[in-house]
């Protein structure tokens, strides 16, 4: 359900930063603000798959 709404969301983000970043006299506020947005969004939808190390881990310790 999250990533029904994250994933649009950090889309949405990023295609502003990228319009601001084409304006001559863009505003750094907003560009800033999309990629904080964009870096949560990853941040939640990485925290959701596991390492690799936690895969190998597991299979030792069978």
């Amino acid at each position: 359900m999250m990533k029904k709404i994250i994933i649009p969301m950090m889309l949405v983000a990023i295609l502003i930063a990228f319009f601001e970043q084409q304006k001559t006299d863009g505003n750094v506020y907003i560009m800033a603000g999309a990629i904080v947005i964009f870096m949560y969004g990853m941040m939640r939808v990485s925290a959701k798959t596991p390492s690799k190390s936690q895969d190998k881990n597991e299979e030792n310790v069978q």
